[in-house]
């Protein structure tokens, strides 16, 4: 069974910097976000590219330049589906809390 797409996305260290970086700076290039890793710009590329894959990015052209955002609401989905399943085990974890009280 393949992992989610936002948690695959997260799963590597540099792409979470990049999203880190977007969501606490707002929109940036390649180029900028690249200056603050210790990857290379085509690095960098990759990661968004995986970033847009999961709906985290999106990506706007202004002339030669491509700027990315940081978008949230597959996040927000995430979580919608972490408390459900949190939910669930508290539930259970309840009852035999309370079967051997």
């Amino acid at each position: 069974m393949e992992p989610h797409p936002v948690f695959a996305a997260l799963a590597d260290p540099t792409r979470f910097q990049v999203l880190t970086r977007l969501a606490q700076t707002g929109p940036a290039t390649a180029t900028e976000l690249s200056s603050d890793l210790p990857v290379s710009r085509q690095a960098v590329v990759k990661h968004l590219a995986a970033l847009d894959a999961a709906g985290l990015v999106a990506k706007a052209r202004a002339g030669r330049e491509v700027r990315y955002t940081f978008q949230p609401g597959p996040l927000g989905d995430l979580v919608q589906w972490v408390e459900q399943v949190g939910g669930v085990w508290d539930r259970r974890l309840d009852q035999l809390r309370r079967k051997f009280e």
